[in-house]
């Protein structure tokens, strides 16, 4: 497919990186000459210099024969414009990051009315990945797959673990009581495998595991997990993402006490946010937090806009035994050896953006597939978990599952029936309309036909 993406920051080179990787035709637009350099000196993509919101400047791009615009500058109008622009002059779709929570009640006219085929708030797409987090303390990563029904959850293993040191066909006979979940990845050293009944899982291991949500919560009360429900927590610095996130948690009975250094942010955030404690002062600085209680929070949230300053408070809040800690953190590279640290709960607005874009492109290269329903990435993007929907015409309908033919490095990890969940075996069948969950330790599946076929 030819791409147009507008707006070479962080999610838009991130974003062509991938759509590169996948073969995809990349056309970037940005205003900077001396991004437009650097972006030619590292990326296969053809660059423009110039505003993407501008006519002419789509023109040259070719914005007539381009499948999807991709609008991810750092202004909301000029995405809105630009979408509105492109779609008049022949794109096919129109994909636009907005941002503003003052957009977001109106965000349905305005897609209607300018063209836009696909709105992205990446800052309240983070919120609500947090509120997840906070939902499971003992997660280091989850995601919600089939309507709500599977939950996927990242752990570490810890020494003592009953699952460490066991091969995973001998959990039934050795640990009877284990509730019953799919192991679908597992990360060590580095190193990704999807697990057969002969791997061994060891502590320090990264493991995915899927399930239903009930099953998943007992997995976890017997594996030891705390689960207590979060109460207090409190947030660093007064970001959108944490604008967004009080007004998820608030309305929970989850009580939010916030840190923003800017004296007029905190009185605007106090204002609307009338549930919420805005505490004007630095959130690096120890003896604040320990003066608003930092040790007995339930959860600590780093969200400032200063990544180091959230490693560092971090660090700090889990060596007081904060028993939650959560960070955000878009410097991928560091992502390993941040959680050697111990800090396992990262979240990257960029990538979170960039994973909803991905599925809907993919969604456009098959349209008349099995295409992408969600996707999600694992360990780092060295995993994927995808979900698809199953169509009567597919020749592995009805077939059970050992007498076909599973992608080398794919594992069929969930199959949704009528709203029952389904852990397969041999002898499963998919039927059409059936939501199947894969996961795959490479990038670029676009369709279930790539991965079964009799």
């Amino acid at each position: 497919m030819r791409i147009l993406v507008v707006g070479d920051g962080k999610v838009g080179h991130t974003l062509a990186e991938q759509l590169i990787s996948e073969d995809h035709d990349v056309v970037i637009i940005d205003c900077d000459d001396h991004v437009v350099r650097k972006g030619e000196d590292t990326l296969d993509a053809l660059y423009i210099h110039g505003n993407g919101a501008n006519a002419k400047t789509l023109i040259d791009a070719g914005v007539d024969k381009t499948d999807i615009v991709v609008a991810a500058t750092a202004s909301d109008e000029t995405n809105m414009l630009c979408c509105l622009v492109a779609k008049r002059l022949g794109a096919k779709y129109t994909i636009a990051r907005i941002r503003d929570p003052e957009y977001n009640e109106s965000l349905t006219l305005l897609q209607h009315e300018l063209g836009i085929d696909m709105a992205l708030n990446p800052e309240r797409a983070t919120a609500q990945e947090i509120s997840r987090l906070l939902r499971f303390p003992y997660a280091t990563n989850i995601e919600s797959f089939a309507k709500g029904h599977v939950e996927m959850v990242e752990f570490r293993v810890r020494e003592g673990d009953p699952i460490a040191n066991l091969p995973l066909k001998a959990l039934p006979t050795r640990l009877p009581n284990l509730p019953r979940v799919l192991y679908c990845a597992v990360e060590r050293e580095g190193e990704v495998s999807i697990p057969n009944g002969d791997f061994i899982i060891q502590a320090g291991d990264r493991v995915h595991v899927a399930g239903e949500m009930v099953t998943i919560t007992q997995y976890f009360r017997f594996l030891g997990r705390t689960v207590k429900r979060v109460k207090n927590v409190m947030v660093m610095g007064g970001s959108r993402v944490s604008y967004y996130l009080a007004k998820i948690l608030s309305p929970a009975g989850i009580h939010v006490t916030m840190i923003e250094i800017d004296p007029s942010k905190a009185e605007s955030l106090s204002e609307q946010l009338p549930h919420t404690d805005v505490i004007v002062g630095d959130g690096s600085d120890q003896e604040l937090l320990e003066q608003e209680n930092l040790p007995r929070m339930d959860a600590f949230v780093a969200l400032s806009d200063r990544e180091e300053e959230n490693l560092m408070t971090g660090l700090y809040a889990q060596q007081l035994g904060v028993a939650k800690v959560i960070v955000k953190n878009n410097r991928l590279a560091f992502n390993d050896v941040i959680a050697n640290l111990g800090l396992d709960c990262l979240v990257s607005p960029r990538i979170i953006t960039c994973d909803a874009l991905l599925r809907y492109v993919r969604a456009r290269v098959n349209a008349r597939g099995t295409a992408v329903q969600k996707l999600y990435r694992l360990v780092d993007g060295k995993a994927e978990a995808l979900e698809f929907i199953a169509r009567d015409s597919d020749s592995y309908i009805g077939v059970p599952l050992k007498n076909l033919t599973i992608r080398k490095g794919t594992l069929i990890a969930i199959i949704l029936h009528r709203d029952k969940v389904i852990v397969p075996f041999g002898d499963s069948v998919i039927q059409a309309g059936d939501r199947v969950v894969v996961v795959a330790n490479e990038n670029g599946i676009r369709d279930l036909n790539e991965v079964i076929r009799r």
